[in-house]
């Protein structure tokens, strides 16, 4: 005990760095090709909405929200239930905080007063995001000397999926005061999974981590530049 001093964050990690990425490689072989669609169609979809008729950016930014319930919900079960835990008995506990978001995400998904912001740095932030979480965040796998087969890909692993859906949030503007509350809400719980994902990287020896970081605190910067505008009703 009187050596405490001499110890490391990663002398705490309950599993080996390798062990996580093949946990990640074993869930992308086993998914193949299922992880390609779900960054296709959100791609596919911000493109349409952004160019639909006004008229129909509501509706499509309410099912957005609810296709990303159901990729909190299976990266829940698939990923952090299924595998992770088995490395991490934590993960259980990630895997109920994912779940709690997946229901959120439904409530907001339900709700009708979900517009658009009109903020134009906000909106730019914002699809800076879901580009990062689609196109390049799978990319860094290779960027840290890693198979692509350990890709983390928007949809089926946590960490893109938590940023795209970070993206989506902020792209959206609550016209009542109770759904401004869940926006708020879901976006904590957003930043509270990029704290826990750039710790644990960080601890792994993974520069990572960083980009976790540098995510939340953009995220922070542009709702102190680009704030939510006041909720029209209660």
């Amino acid at each position: 005990m009187s050596e405490w001093w001499t110890y490391r964050p990663s002398d705490f990690l309950m599993f080996a760095p390798e062990t996580y990425w093949r946990q990640l490689e074993l869930h992308n072989t086993a998914l193949w090709p299922f992880q390609l669609l779900p960054p296709a169609i959100l791609l596919a979809w911000v493109v349409a909405m952004l160019r639909g008729p006004a008229q129909r950016h509501e509706t499509s930014l309410r099912w957005g929200v609810a296709g990303l319930a159901v990729c909190w919900g299976f990266v829940a079960w698939a990923f952090l239930w299924q595998r992770y835990a088995a490395i991490n008995w934590a993960a259980q506990a990630f895997a109920l905080l994912f779940a709690a978001q997946s229901l959120g995400l439904l409530g907001l998904a339900a709700r009708s007063n979900l517009q658009i912001t009109d903020q134009s740095g906000r909106r730019v932030f914002a699809l800076t995001l879901l580009a990062w979480a689609t196109l390049a965040h799978p990319l860094l796998a290779l960027a840290f000397g890693r198979p692509l087969a350990q890709a983390e890909l928007f949809g089926t692993a946590p960490d893109p999926t938590t940023l795209a859906t970070l993206g989506w949030l902020l792209l959206a503007e609550a016209r009542s005061r109770s759904g401004r509350v869940l926006l708020w809400t879901l976006q904590a719980m957003v930043l509270v999974w990029c704290a826990i994902s750039a710790a644990t990287l960080w601890t792994m020896g993974s520069a990572q981590g960083w980009v976790l970081l540098a995510a939340t605190v953009l995220t922070l910067g542009a709702l102190w530049r680009w704030p939510y505008a006041r909720p029209n009703r209660p």
